[in-house]
């Protein structure tokens, strides 16, 4: 499961990263949650672009938008095959921006989070599907989800799921709008190399979404 994540590289960066034509313009956030407009890069023509859309998946046949709040993960094995999913995995795939994401390790009857970063500190992209979802009076609302996977060997002690992290040379093929079969991109769907990746127990700060702000990634043996 992906539950929370952070974003809070320079725009430069971004561009780099996700080979950006225009500088993104990016709130950072150290908590992003469910439901709040947050963003992911999708084809648009023959250029990538940055836009925000709405964590919580919303399939178009909906009659609710507020089925959303469920669908903010999918698992990669099984989306191919579900209503909710297939088409976007078939169409309208995305790359969630990332420089970080929190998972929460259970302790008896506690659980303790984690913030789980790239070594060198860089932002990475997670596999994303996104739907167009038509109300009354003409309201559109643009959604995501994040994909998840087994975890690997740095995931394995905290959790027992992490989300799709795409390799950078693998952007452009997640988003090429020509392959629509799911079994052209299974391969991407597979845990990140656990060496690229560090992990350390935050303070239970970052366990409210109210709570955003930098001391959110603190380590708590920092105090």
């Amino acid at each position: 499961m992906c539950g929370r994540f952070l974003v809070t590289s320079e725009p430069a960066i971004m561009m780099e990263t996700f080979d950006l034509d225009e500088c993104p313009v990016i709130q950072p956030t150290w908590n992003a949650a469910p439901t709040q407009a947050l963003p992911v890069v999708r084809m648009v023509g023959q250029h990538k672009r940055v836009d925000s859309l709405r964590w919580g998946l919303v399939p178009p046949w909906s009659r609710d938008p507020k089925i959303g709040s469920r669908m903010i993960n999918a698992r990669s094995e099984t989306a191919a095959d579900k209503p909710s999913f297939r088409s976007a995995l078939r169409q309208r795939r995305c790359v969630v921006v990332a420089d970080g994401f929190y998972e929460w390790q259970r302790d008896g009857e506690t659980k303790r989070p984690h913030c789980i970063r790239m070594r060198e500190g860089h932002p990475f992209g997670m596999a994303g599907l996104w739907e167009s979802w038509s109300g009354q009076d003409d309201e559109v609302l643009e959604t995501f989800t994040i994909l998840t996977t087994a975890p690997n060997e740095l995931m394995a002690p905290i959790h027992d799921r992490m989300p799709v992290i795409l390799p950078r040379s693998q952007h452009d093929r997640w988003l090429a709008p020509d392959l629509t079969d799911p079994g052209q991109v299974s391969c991407l769907l597979r845990p990140f190399d656990s060496d690229q990746m560090m992990a350390f127990e935050v303070s239970s700060r970052v366990n409210s979404p109210r709570n955003n702000d930098p001391d959110c990634m603190r380590p708590a043996s920092e105090g």
